[in-house]
């Protein structure tokens, strides 16, 4: 081959060369823009400030494996001679929560999430993972507090829930399904959702941004990076994700939080008013135009809302300068006010609107019913009432009758069955729920008296 065609041929594929690159996309270097050089929006910058502060928890447990309630009854080992076989096995869970004190290593995440753990475990966007402290839980609004003692965490910054609207664009993380930090995006799509019988305190933001099994406990934040709401639960006919999701605001979660922190429970108040929707039918025979808000039912006597001139007929139309739109709305407006904090009131009366003020005041557990866990913790699980003055059904025993036990819980594991009558705990006898309580403050095992149909039997809990 001459020295001129070899030249050629080099040439030839030296162009060659020169084109492939040239026609092939460099995706590393591609500038985020557009064709005519707008910027692309992206997430990216937010996220990365906010993902950190976003963790994964995984919970394990032990619950009670189900068999013939005889043999786990006391009074059966007690009498027969059989010696108590508890049977148990162990759970997983994994869900999600977000850092909000990062000097104090406080998570917000939800109570199911962590409940009935008896290890939590916290695992960063790191990969560092560390054992967790239960701070508090409220089981009624499902939210829980957590803590990790950890240096250089990231807190994210906290939201004013009451200023987003329907339409704004949010951000979901967590961890759905265990497959690691997950983003998913979307819009609100509905405010103050309640009445659908998932918590007992329900004012929840709804988003069509793609919630999960694992995403509970996780962050909604809108596009400044700011905490929002507290991911909870999905509606679901097939278990994934429908565009259907709710979350708890973080107004409302931040009150918890604060009141977990410190007292380790949430000490809710009462007014002592009951109330129903404001229909047009309830309107018409008002003779009032139909307008939204809570009818009140009835009013306790004695009450904060008795004292404060609330009557039964008034409609309520405001709390603290809120609009109610119904009785959900009022009771759980209600529901997370504090002991001592005052409440005003815009209520109609005969085609007249007033102003009531009114404080409110600690629930009197001598007279109402009350969970066994506020009195004692080995009380767990159990729905404690005196017993009516009028009734003539327990004869002339005097006590504090268990009127429920949850399935599993440290009560129905320590063998309290409902029906019993506790009739003396630490050697004290009790008449009531007011003596019970004094009875078991600040002692950590408890001794207690029952009695079930005609037989009696010392129970000791530790």
């Amino acid at each position: 081959m001459s020295t001129n065609v070899k030249r050629k041929v080099v040439l030839q594929w030296i162009s060659f060369l020169l084109i492939a690159v040239l026609i092939t996309p460099s995706y590393a270097s591609l500038p985020l823009t557009d064709s005519q050089g707008t910027a692309l929006p992206s997430l990216s910058p937010m996220l990365k400030r906010v993902t950190p502060a976003v963790v994964n928890i995984a919970t394990s447990g032990t619950v009670r494996i189900q068999g013939n309630p005889l043999f786990d009854d006391p009074f059966f080992q007690h009498f027969f001679e059989q010696p108590s076989q508890p049977r148990h096995r162990k759970t997983q869970s994994l869900g999600s929560g977000v850092i909000v004190d990062a000097k104090k290593g406080y998570i917000i995440t939800n109570n199911h999430v962590i409940d009935k753990a008896d290890e939590i475990k916290v695992t960063l966007s790191n990969g560092e993972t560390y054992d967790a402290k239960l701070i508090g839980t409220d089981p009624d609004s499902d939210v829980a507090i957590i803590q990790i003692k950890a240096k250089n965490l990231i807190a994210i910054p906290l939201a004013n829930s009451e200023q987003h609207n329907v339409g704004d664009f949010v951000v979901a993380i967590g961890n759905p399904f265990g497959l690691g930090q997950t983003v998913t995006s979307g819009i609100i799509s509905a405010m103050e959702r309640s009445g659908l019988g998932i918590e007992g305190f329900e004012n929840f933001i709804q988003t069509d941004a793609s919630i999960n099994p694992g995403n509970s406990g996780g962050a909604l934040v809108n596009l400044r990076g700011e905490l929002l709401a507290i991911n909870t639960a999905i509606f679901s006919k097939s278990g994934g994700s429908q565009g259907i999701g709710f979350a708890i605001p973080i107004n409302m979660a931040h009150d918890i939080m604060q009141q977990l922190i410190a007292h380790g429970e949430v000490k809710r108040g009462r007014l002592g008013a009951q109330a129903q929707d404001l229909t047009p039918q309830l309107a018409e025979a008002f003779s009032i135009p139909f307008r939204r808000g809570a009818v009140v039912s009835h009013v306790d006597k004695g009450s904060p809302a008795d004292i404060a001139g609330l009557k039964s007929g008034d409609i309520v139309t405001e709390i603290n300068d809120k609009t109610v739109r119904n009785a959900d709305m009022l009771r759980n407006s209600m529901g997370l006010l504090r002991i001592g904090q005052t409440v005003k009131m815009k209520v109609l009366r005969n085609k007249k609107t007033l102003t009531l003020t009114a404080t409110v005041a600690e629930h009197d557990v001598a007279k109402e019913n009350i969970k066994g866990k506020k009195l004692h913790a080995r009380l767990s699980g159990t729905q404690l009432q005196n017993i009516p003055t009028s009734s003539k059904l327990y004869g002339r025993i005097e006590g504090v009758i268990i009127a429920d036990v949850e399935a599993d819980s440290l009560a129905a594991r320590s063998g309290l069955r409902r029906g019993d009558i506790i009739t003396s705990a630490n050697r004290k006898n009790i008449k009531n729920i007011a003596e019970l309580q004094s009875a078991v403050k600040k002692n950590k095992s408890l001794l207690i008296n029952i009695r079930r149909g005609n037989a009696s039997l010392f129970l000791f809990l530790q």
